[in-house]
């Protein structure tokens, strides 16, 4: 039996049309990259102009805080995503706040965290992000994290590939480091916090150093070889880890959930569990 073409529309069960996910090769993905990453920094521009113009906070439906901040950057990056690729749907937090999520047949998503570390966004720390991760087939396969008041960009260029650059300017290499003999430098969360969790799991290594950041930076960070473990017990959701996730494995490094293997995207309500992300294992 042949596969339906690109795009094709096939007729479901129960007699409807549905469209059937077209491929997404390699080169497909390499050249959306530098698109998806201007997107990012575009976005991170609107955030840093409410960010010096001042900012009204409210709360959602879970008690976490949101801002116009938030909104407005989700209102660029998804509109511009779908011209991008029209065939491709767009998970994104605010709009899945609201029970606003597209129809997804496959596991082949975009997902979108406009504005990840408000909390930090809030108290004026500099350390939140712009994360834009391409799911293909329930893995990682393009992200870009863009930390606008840092100015820099954390993104993947091709297959196995990862940059790091200053907003708007080009790309320069990274990949994860051997851990030092000295020990791990180990990175958490600012906002959330350390855990008997995370202490116990720590117990047992050599660390030289633990620092804590907001958002999904930390990610970036150990793509780069500044640090080499963060380990994360709480629930997070796909969106907050798959641009991160794509650009660490990118550089060399892994998302592993506490359950065993690589950390998986699709799942229900796109919840994550427990994860541990390693630039180079020892």
């Amino acid at each position: 039996m042949h596969s339906p073409a690109k795009g094709a529309i096939v007729r479901a069960r129960n007699g409807t049309a549905a469209m059937t996910p077209a491929p997404l090769p390699d080169d497909r993905i390499e050249a959306l990259a530098p698109d998806v990453r201007a997107i990012a920094e575009d976005a991170g521009r609107i955030i840093m102009d409410l960010y010096a113009r001042g900012f009204t906070v409210s709360e959602k439906a879970d008690s976490t805080p949101v801002t116009d901040a938030d909104h407005a950057a989700e209102a660029l990056i998804v509109p511009r995503l779908q011209a991008l690729t029209p065939d491709i749907p767009v998970i994104s937090e605010e709009a899945a706040a609201l029970g606003q999520l597209p129809r997804r047949d496959g596991l082949t998503f975009w997902a979108v965290d406009p504005l990840d570390g408000t909390r930090e966004f809030i108290a004026r720390s500099g350390e939140f992000s712009v994360n834009i991760g391409l799911i293909r087939d329930g893995i990682p396969v393009l992200g870009v994290v863009h930390g606008p008041a840092l100015g820099v960009s954390f993104f993947t260029a091709g297959r196995g590939r990862a940059e790091r650059a200053e907003t708007g300017k080009p790309g320069v290499a990274i990949a994860t480091r051997a851990v030092p003999g000295a020990g791990l430098t180990v990175i958490g969360s600012r906002s959330h916090g350390s855990s008997r969790k995370v202490a116990a799991f720590l117990a047992d290594k050599t660390v030289a150093e633990c620092q804590v950041m907001g958002s999904a930076l930390k990610f970036g960070f150990l793509a780069d070889g500044s640090a080499d473990l963060y380990p994360r017990f709480g629930p997070t959701s796909e969106w907050d880890t798959a641009a991160g996730h794509a650009v660490l494995r990118a550089a060399g490094g892994r998302v592993i959930s506490v359950d065993g293997g690589e950390l998986a995207y699709g799942k229900p309500a796109y919840l994550n569990g427990g994860f541990i992300a390693w630039g180079r294992a020892p």
